[in-house]
């Protein structure tokens, strides 16, 4: 009976170190809110996330309708032609190529670091269009045709684009005329055959900033895009992944050709989807989302992220779900201790254990946000080894026996950091730590006579 009373006692006090581990876990999300603000702060005086779309030739025509003219007692007076409604219609590119240059920079506010960019581009792309054939009962007046570029944030632009159309320099002046969005557009004064056949190729440079993500949209029948960038560390999201890239210390280069017939841009663009709208999880970098994205109808785009090599608050989050298992392992190994030694331990002993353990998190999270996330494990685990084994030398009446149980407890945090840092491998790890601490329990208790043990 006093051992099962015992039992009782130890499984309640694990339990009850759930909650300071629970708000340490609210104090991570709190500080994930907290570096996410920093970005949002950062955006709202650099630029957002961009989003490239484009280009895309609109030409706007309005129908010519004739109506009867009749006098106030209905007698038809004559006829005569009026504008009737007005339309558009979407002409994308047969190529476009862009070749970009990603040059990151690093933004400081408090604690956070927050990654921006400049993208130093040039986009060529070539047009060969044919409007509709006239009807002669309907006839049309063609309005003056113009390129729409689609730009996340205009705020960006590091200076006017320059656009040539057929080796003519065309002025670009801002916002999107066909979908009303952030962007810039540029009138063509001519280059419409009487066929109605329109051919031109165009050249347009330019340098935008950004704040860690980036999307282009890929409208033309054959694109072919080409970034390179000194940040070791990116990450290829949105609808395709580079065709072939390389990573290495000196940075990454990578190439997409994505074909209209493999994307559904034109088709969503046509259809009034948003160009300078992520579609529902399609740019999301280190489990920071973007701030723009929402549900609204996106178009398929490339994906491009810059991420932290080690993002720390993701490491403490996944660190804090082995919590409970550190406290009932270590609880397990005093229970062990308290009934085969016979070495009486208070409950108040086991909780203030427990309350080093939980605490463990917390100094990682405070020291990780000064120092490199492996310096600031290792300084967390000493401390808390430590203290442990410190306290243990004398609630177990031997100073060996407290180095023997903090040597084991800094073992299990020695294993806990490779299964931080060996992500893609945590599952099989994790299970062959249990099974091997499961084995040395079962070896060590292989003799014991419960029944004799329960009756003390």
């Amino acid at each position: 009976m006093r051992l099962a009373f015992k039992f009782a006692i130890v499984f309640f006090l694990t339990l009850a170190i759930l909650v300071p581990l629970a708000m340490i876990r609210g104090t991570i999300s709190e500080r994930q809110e907290f570096r996410q603000q920093a970005v949002q702060e950062v955006t709202r005086s650099y630029a957002g996330t961009q989003r490239l779309a484009g280009p895309v030739l609109v030409v706007p025509y309005t129908e010519i309708v004739e109506v009867e003219e009749r006098d106030d007692h209905g007698r038809l007076l004559g006829r005569k032609k009026q504008d009737g409604d007005s339309g558009q219609w979407l002409f994308f590119p047969k190529t476009m190529q862009l070749q970009g240059r990603v040059l990151p920079t690093i933004r400081k506010l408090g604690l956070h670091e927050v990654r921006v960019y400049e993208l130093q581009g040039t986009l060529d792309a070539a047009f060969d269009a044919q409007l509709p054939k006239e009807d002669p009962a309907h006839p049309r007046r063609l309005g003056t045709p113009w390129i729409d570029v689609g730009i996340g944030d205009v705020r960006g632009l590091v200076r006017a684009p320059t656009l040539r159309v057929a080796g003519r320099d065309i002025p670009m002046l801002q916002g999107q005329l066909a979908h009303g969005g952030g962007g810039v557009h540029a009138m063509l004064p001519d280059g419409i055959d009487a066929d109605g056949h329109i051919a031109f190729p165009l050249r347009l440079a330019f340098a935008l900033n950004g704040t860690e993500q980036l999307a282009v949209v890929p409208l033309a029948d054959d694109n072919r895009i080409a970034l390179d960038s000194p940040w070791p560390h990116p990450q290829f999201n949105g609808d395709f992944l580079p065709r072939t890239h390389r990573i290495d210390a000196s940075g990454f280069h990578a190439e997409w050709e994505v074909s209209s017939l493999a994307s559904n841009a034109q088709a969503q663009y046509r259809a009034g989807g948003d160009a300078m709208k992520a579609k529902p999880g399609a740019l999301r970098a280190s489990g920071i989302e973007s701030a723009t994205e929402d549900a609204s109808p996106g178009l398929d785009a490339i994906g491009l992220s810059l991420v932290e090599p080690v993002n720390l608050y993701s490491k403490v989050d996944r660190a804090t779900k082995y919590g409970l298992l550190f406290v009932l392992l270590t609880f397990t190994g005093f229970f062990m201790l308290e009934t085969i030694k016979q070495l009486p331990i208070h409950p108040i002993q086991y909780a203030l254990v427990g309350l080093a353990l939980a605490i463990f998190f917390l100094l990682l999270l405070s020291l990780s946000e000064h120092i490199a996330f492996g310096w600031a494990y290792l300084a967390a685990a000493i401390a808390c080894v430590g203290l442990i084994g410190f306290y243990l030398g004398h609630v177990l009446r031997s100073r060996l026996r407290g180095i023997g149980f903090a040597a084991m407890l800094g073992l299990l945090y020695a294993a806990l950091y490779g299964l931080l840092v060996s992500e893609d491998n945590a599952l099989v790890l994790g299970a062959g730590l249990l099974f091997a601490i499961l084995t040395a329990i079962m070896v060590a208790t292989r003799k014991v006579d419960w029944y004799q043990v329960s009756v003390r």
